[in-house]
């Protein structure tokens, strides 16, 4: 078991709230994405990307044009009115899209990240009527790599290059990174 599965780990207390984002949620948002993997507020979850990646990871221009996309939103998920995770959900090229994930870094380990995995899916399988689910993850990012084959996720082995020289994307302390594909077929054989 790995940090993304603690045994044992808190249980929450009260229910998740999920909702799609407002224009308004925005700025929380941004702030979330970036806790959960960049600078030093990061390494207290186990998303960083510190290690391997400077700069911003997003921005309200970046996730701006999102909101008004068909078949597209920003999943929060909330307790007590305290925006605990978010995830960019989506159809793309005919399957749902998985990308932003994010949770805050003092509640990593707690399910939560299962829970909007979960809520994600089903958004894309039964609104949006799509049969697999679709994500790109940093190739070296073994752990979060291994979380995701645990709910049925399978590496596809196609790769995508890292856009380095796009500050958008943060800014790349090593010279190896590359994005795998990884797909989950809902129902039938993948």
């Amino acid at each position: 078991m790995d940090q993304g599965d603690h045994a044992g780990a808190a249980r929450p207390s009260a229910e998740l709230r999920f909702r799609a984002a407002t224009q308004h949620d925005l700025p929380a948002v941004v702030a979330l994405v970036e806790s959960a993997y960049r600078g030093e507020a990061s390494r207290a979850g186990w998303t960083t990307e510190a290690d391997f990646l400077g700069g911003q990871r997003t921005s309200l221009a970046d996730i701006e044009p999102l909101l008004g996309r068909p078949r597209s939103q920003i999943l929060l998920a909330e307790r007590d009115g305290a925006l605990l995770a978010c995830a960019q959900v989506a159809v793309e090229d005919g399957a749902g899209y998985f990308g932003m994930f994010s949770v805050d870094p003092r509640r990593q380990g707690d399910g939560i990240g299962k829970l909007v995995l979960a809520e994600s899916e089903r958004i894309v399988r039964d609104e949006w009527d799509c049969t697999s689910m679709r994500m790109t993850v940093i190739d070296i990012r073994d752990s979060l790599i291994a979380f995701y084959e645990r709910r049925g996720y399978r590496r596809t082995g196609i790769l995508k290059p890292f856009p380095y020289g796009d500050a958008r994307f943060g800014l790349p302390l090593r010279d190896d990174l590359r994005f795998e594909v990884l797909e989950k077929s809902f129902g039938g054989a993948p």
